[in-house]
């Protein structure tokens, strides 16, 4: 909190009465440290910009990019400022391993209580009945559940299929190449990925089935990084029963909008449910894993999912984030949320209707959720030349496969999210602009390719940067746009009536 009550970043301009007694006690501690606390010490009620400026620069810096820009990577979003609260307390402070009222370390009694909270909220935020479905709250991310799930369900070198990441899977799902077993998933596991129908772009729930009575997986992982559409639940379910696999569904992206009941549910079929907190669902960086109670499958599941996490997986849990996630969860159940969810995809609809109306190749040809898959090999582009652009632009966007491609280190596409621009107020006709800069950015990036001379990523770099040539030039004033818009919205946590330019950034629109 002192960094929230000593700094005018993230106040309001008219703080309460309660923050202003809040400030006093701040100010009077440290004032009674300065006097009585020995000089060891002193260094602990320092405030972070006056005993590490470095790091505040380099926050506020952030702070500043944020502002100035636009964040369509579809894995983040903007958390609020009661989160950002909560996660910064003095909970930090507190080492809590084990779980609620079975802990290794005593002090925990207000841990406990913390924790069954989040748990609770976790389970109201998704709809789920506490007889049939429980929850860890401790995963510090959306990986490390992943790893925690699989560990729990099955045993190293066991069967495992997930979507592949060319098509949109992601890493934690057994993602491997032909030389080399990518992430631990793939290294622990024998893993064999199903794919998307070439034709439609759509996940190939029949050449999933056909696949699985070959390999005769104990575990099929549904859910994505980067696929625009829903998921047919019923049809997994469907192939997991008929070779007696485990069902698991990863709604890291799509959490918030099942949440809100804007997506199919996953907890009508899956016996484990992990998600990130940071993306849709709009909290800090963490990680969930809900397991079913009262399935055929379920027996022991609760014991070997928190024996997972805890001790096999990873140690004390990030209490601070845990009390940050409880927040956030209380959000996602209010009414104001479903109104978010629905915006977020009716954002994303719009950004590809407009992107389509200017000709481009969308994968799937639009989106049932948050996230839009534009395909630029058409246009003889990569991902990674657009990506670096909107960078420069102050866009920012990730390059991402897309089906087809040969790798994943050189991809064909770009990745678009709406999840933040919509914590930002922005609406339809907004997005529409948005959509106008990403044209732009790309017709940019056209002649960038044709101004270098060549197709090197470096060459095309040099191209956009070096001064008086035209191609700078124009990204100069591309940016000047794109900073001029983003800068009239608000930034959550933020008061951006008191920001000012920090040192380092020497540009200003």
């Amino acid at each position: 909190m002192l960094r929230l009550l000593t700094r005018p970043l993230y106040l309001s301009a008219t703080p309460s009465s309660s923050l202003r007694f809040k400030q006093g006690i701040a100010l009077s501690s440290r004032k009674m440290a300065t006097s009585s606390t020995p000089d060891f010490n002193k260094v602990l009620y320092t405030p972070l910009a006056e005993i590490d400026p470095e790091v505040q620069n380099i926050i506020d810096k952030e702070t500043w990019r944020q502002f100035s820009g636009l964040e369509l990577i579809a894995s983040e979003n903007l958390t609020s400022r009661a989160t950002l609260e909560a996660n910064g307390s003095i909970l930090t402070n507190k080492y809590s391993e084990g779980l609620p009222n079975a802990r290794y370390y005593g002090g925990n009694e207000y841990i406990d209580e913390l924790e069954i909270l989040c748990r609770k909220r976790a389970l109201e935020a998704f709809n789920l009945d506490p007889v049939k479905w429980g929850v860890n709250v401790q995963p510090y991310s959306g990986s490390t559940a992943n790893f925690a799930a699989l560990t729990a369900l099955i045993q190293p070198q066991d069967r495992l299929m997930g979507l592949g990441l060319p098509d949109g899977g992601h890493l934690t799902h057994g993602y491997y190449t032909a030389k080399k077993k990518m992430t631990a998933s793939s290294i622990y596991f024998q893993s064999f990925p199903y794919a998307i129908d070439p034709a439609t772009q759509l996940i190939d729930y029949a050449g999933l089935e056909r696949q699985a009575k070959i390999f005769k997986p104990k575990l099929i992982i549904c859910g994505a990084s980067a696929y625009p559409r829903d998921w047919d639940y019923a049809a997994l379910k469907k192939t997991a029963d008929a070779e007696g696999a485990y069902l698991m569904a990863d709604i890291a992206h799509t959490s918030g909008l099942v949440a809100a009941q804007t997506l199919n549910n996953p907890f009508d079929y899956c016996d484990i449910v992990t998600t990130t907190t940071h993306k849709t669902l709009r909290g800090p960086r963490a990680g969930l894993i809900f397991f079913k109670r009262d399935g055929p499958n379920s027996q022991d599941l609760e014991k070997r999912v928190n024996d997972a996490v805890f001790p096999a997986c990873q140690g004390g849990p990030h209490n601070n984030t845990i009390a940050a996630v409880a927040t956030a969860l209380l959000q996602v159940s209010q009414p104001a949320f479903k109104v978010y969810a629905r915006q977020v995809i009716s954002n994303a609809q719009t950004l590809a209707a407009a992107l389509q109306e200017h000709g481009y190749k969308l994968q799937t040809g639009g989106t049932d959720n948050h996230l839009v898959l534009w395909d630029l090999r058409p246009l003889g582009l990569t991902g990674s030349k657009v990506e670096k652009v909107c960078d420069l632009l102050g866009i920012t966007i990730n390059k991402n496969a897309v089906s087809g491609d040969a790798s994943a280190q050189t991809p064909g596409g770009i990745r678009l999210g709406t999840s933040a621009l919509t914590s930002r107020d922005m609406t339809e006709g907004d997005i529409k602009v948005v959509a106008s800069f990403l044209h732009r950015a790309v017709q940019l990036s056209l002649f960038l390719q044709k101004e270098a001379g060549s197709k090197l990523l470096k060459d095309f770099i040099r191209a956009a940067t070096t001064k008086g040539s035209a191609g700078a030039a124009q990204v100069d004033d591309l940016r000047r746009d794109v900073v001029g818009f983003a800068r009239r919205w608000p930034l959550p946590g933020v008061d951006v009536s008191t920001l000012k330019r920090p040192a380092g950034i020497e540009e200003d629109f």
